[in-house]
């Protein structure tokens, strides 16, 4: 008898999770750009290597130890205030979607859901701004919500709780090592991406197997044929 395109899919996994800056959205250059601008405007030089490199994938309170462990100060009343409205208006006049990944998401038949380090305001935001909010809608998952953020496993792990999935059946879709390491350590299989704009700065996928990945992929168009071939590897 032949297989279902639910069948097809579902050997290996119940459940596919996604990050959503350089995931989803392309947003790593312009979060990380916002982080440099405001730190360097404060007093910490900072380059748009150096935050990609520091922040990718961390939750915000990276950006605040950050400034108070170089500038050996307390952080500026205002600091946050001007930091989001930096970021959200570079999100208003640049932000888009990954090249090819609503259509991606569309294809995959199985449950989904976003769980990111971003805040809920933020992710409300820029999923809005993408026209992605409709495929997730009810099943986004952000750090706020757990007691530590990437790379530890809570976000993760709260995120197959709620949508009723066994960890050991989730496969994650991140863009950071420090995301693919949460992913792992809470028992999950991690897909690294490398197909967002910010990997033109960084260097290849090396820090993202190393970090743990099981694969790596750099087209989102090509990630529902991937699920497919780990999903028949499975059975």
């Amino acid at each position: 008898m032949a297989l279902t395109l639910q069948q097809d899919y579902s050997g290996a996994f119940e459940l596919v999770i996604f990050d959503c800056d350089g995931v989803l959205i392309d947003s790593e250059v312009i979060g990380c750009g916002a982080v440099a601008e405001l730190l360097s405007r404060y007093g910490v030089p900072t380059e748009l290597e150096y935050a990609l490199r520091t922040f990718l994938g961390r939750p915000a309170s990276a950006v605040t130890d950050e400034f108070s462990r170089r500038s050996g100060k307390a952080l500026p009343p205002d600091f946050v205030t001007n930091w989001r409205k930096c970021l959200f208006d570079r999100f208003d006049q640049e932000l888009v979607a990954i090249e090819g990944m609503s259509e991606a998401v569309r294809s995959i038949p199985l449950p989904r859901c976003i769980a990111s380090s971003s805040d809920v305001e933020r992710l409300d935001i820029s999923l809005k701004k993408t026209g992605l909010l409709s495929l997730f809608e009810g099943n986004i998952f952000s750090a706020s919500m757990v007691k530590r953020g990437k790379p530890a496993p809570d976000l993760f792990l709260f995120a197959a709780e709620k949508m009723g999935a066994a960890p050991s059946r989730c496969i994650v879709v991140e863009d950071s090592p420090s995301g693919v390491q949460a992913a792992k350590a809470a028992g999950m299989a991690a897909i690294g991406f490398t197909g967002g704009s910010h990997y033109a700065v960084l260097d290849n996928g090396t820090a993202l197997r190393d970090a743990g990945a099981d694969h790596i992929l750099s087209d989102a168009a090509l990630l529902p044929s991937l699920l497919k071939d780990i999903s028949s590897d499975a059975r």
